[in-house]
């Protein structure tokens, strides 16, 4: 199935979705990407949304919101991110992920 998203300016192409509950700790984990015209904010022609909440609140989030370009939030911290490709987005984001969740949880976290 194929879904479609309405931007300001056209459609976009639901990718990938997924979102995972941690049942033990209730941290979740959510992934959107889609297939974008490119442009001026779409560059590449990706739009994406990647964010791991903890307690109710966002501690890790990759995202590319139009105006601000490719960017990750850590905490309340917003700081510049380099899109390579799809593989290294995913890559970066779950190698955050596993860094918090070690220090949240201790070292026995994958």
């Amino acid at each position: 199935m194929v879904l479609y998203t309405i931007l300001e300016e056209g459609l976009a192409i639901l990718l990938y979705s997924e979102k995972y509950l941690d049942p033990i700790t209730s941290d979740i984990k959510e992934t959107k990407i889609w297939k974008v015209e490119k442009s001026k904010e779409f560059t590449h022609g990706i739009k994406y949304r990647l964010v791991y909440i903890h307690k109710n609140k966002r501690i890790i989030g990759y995202d590319n919101e139009r105006a601000k370009g490719d960017h990750k939030h850590y905490g309340s911290k917003e700081i510049k991110y380099e899109f390579i490709d799809l593989n290294k987005l995913m890559e970066d984001f779950e190698k955050d992920v596993k860094k918090l969740r070690r220090t949240l949880y201790g070292s026995k976290e994958n």
